[in-house]
């Protein structure tokens, strides 16, 4: 009752799309912004902008690095602390949280992610390249549910859960992955810290601590260890969202719940008066403010949606499209990898997921048509990896002429997956 009557006032679901979406067209134009400077006279100035060096230093730890590497490792931590946060929300009260809901996007993430690796190191075996194989694995969510947006009414409901919540489990992959194969060689004492901060944090959520400052102070303490111990960065911010507290404190759990009936008789009621309508909104705020990990997932989420991503895009999406490299790019094992992986490999690992679950009966949905159609457009969708891909390319191959035509693919593809998929997606019949 608790679960369905909260999912009833806060549609969660609705806030997160319209971020999303609107994240969606601020990303395209600094992606678009970048690749123009890049190919202007000022490509100079922007290459000499990312590489201004920035130092940080607390007493003995001193770190110096150009802007480009303080957004990837310092920004994107942050985004990776807000996929924390929403990998633990799905989990606990989301689509992730119920076997029968979450086996869809658990293992259609997993088909869309594992297909197109095979794929990329088909092409690219035993050679440099090979270390990129992760690269195609990733779907933008920001990309993606804008082309879904866009489509208004066409997609149902449960289709733009279904494909959020197989963001959400892709994340969790490509973390994974960075934390077990993209990890440098490893310093002992840095570590040591970084598993005593872990500690702390453990420690506060299991004694009841529901103050945000105590849980950020050691965080940060936590990525600053993270950052010297060979592990990267970023996945300190995915392991500080997982210890965020996502229940309310105990004392309120009456009052609270109270609130929530009220709230929900209110809604059903539809009396539409401003009085009603203001008091529902007022009782929802309230509830919503008790879960810590909810408040900092609603103060984090339009930061990284409007600031970090579109900054990381910025430094990131700027490649020089040379006649030479368009051409070495169209005969590279690399290319072929990425593009042929984020297109096909995606889908097929999508749809093909679905059909098997839906025949054995494990799906909650059932194998027709319209569901195989609609599965099919958003599989290709899921085909934007963009910012995720981006990222592993850099960890891959950092800075040079693999990480360029990586950067290349990788524009291309995900062009290619968006176009098709809106396409496909634009002849379904709008939802009822």
């Amino acid at each position: 009752m608790l679960k369905a009557t909260t999912e009833k006032i806060l549609t969660p679901i609705q806030q997160f799309m319209r971020t999303e979406a609107a994240s969606g067209v601020i990303l395209g134009l600094a992606t678009m912004t970048a690749l123009v400077i890049a190919n202007s006279p000022l490509h100079h100035a922007y290459e000499h902008l990312l590489h201004i060096p920035i130092r940080f230093g607390i007493g003995t730890f001193d770190i110096e690095k150009g802007i480009s590497h303080w957004i990837n490792d310092g920004l994107m931590a942050v985004f990776f602390l807000l996929v924390g946060l929403e990998i633990k929300r799905e989990l606990k009260l989301g689509e992730l949280s119920d076997a029968k809901s979450a086996a869809l996007p658990i293992v259609a993430a997993t088909g869309g992610a594992v297909v197109p690796a095979i794929i990329y190191t088909a092409f690219c075996y035993g050679t440099a390249m090979q270390r990129g194989w992760a690269i195609p694995m990733a779907t933008d969510i920001a990309f993606a549910i804008g082309v879904v947006a866009i489509l208004g009414s066409r997609i149902p409901a449960w289709g733009k859960v279904f494909l959020m919540a197989l963001a959400v489990v892709d994340d969790l992959i490509a973390v994974l992955v960075i934390a077990f194969f993209y990890t440098s060689r490893l310093n002992g004492l840095a570590l040591l810290w970084a598993s005593l901060f872990l500690v702390i944090l453990l420690l506060m959520n299991f004694i009841g601590v529901r103050r945000l400052a105590p849980y950020l102070i050691v965080g940060f303490a936590l990525w600053t260890a993270t950052l010297g111990s060979g592990v990267h960065a970023t996945i300190a911010g995915v392991v500080i969202g997982l210890t965020i507290p996502a229940a309310r404190r105990r004392d309120d759990d009456e009052e609270l719940d109270e609130a929530m009936e009220d709230a929900v008789e209110a809604q059903e009621a539809e009396e539409g008066t401003e009085l009603e309508q203001a008091r529902l909104n007022s009782l929802t705020a309230m509830i919503v403010q008790e879960s810590p990990l909810h408040r900092l997932e609603h103060m984090l989420h339009p930061i990284v949606a409007f600031g970090i991503m579109p900054l990381f895009a910025f430094a990131n999406a700027g490649v020089a499209i040379e006649t030479s490299i368009v051409g070495d790019a169209a005969r590279s094992p690399l290319s072929h990898g990425i593009v042929l992986g984020l297109v096909f490999g995606k889908q097929l690992g999508i749809v093909l997921a679905f059909v098997v679950l839906a025949k054995l009966g494990l799906s909650s949905q059932e194998l027709n048509g319209a569901n195989v159609r609609l599965i099919h457009g958003l599989s290709l969708v899921a085909g934007i990896g963009f910012t995720m891909s981006l990222f592993v390319a850099g960890l891959s191959f950092g800075e040079g002429a693999l990480f360029e035509e990586a950067k290349l693919s990788i524009l291309a593809a995900s062009l290619i997956s968006g176009a098709v998929g809106y396409a496909l997606l634009r002849r379904l019949e709008p939802a009822a």
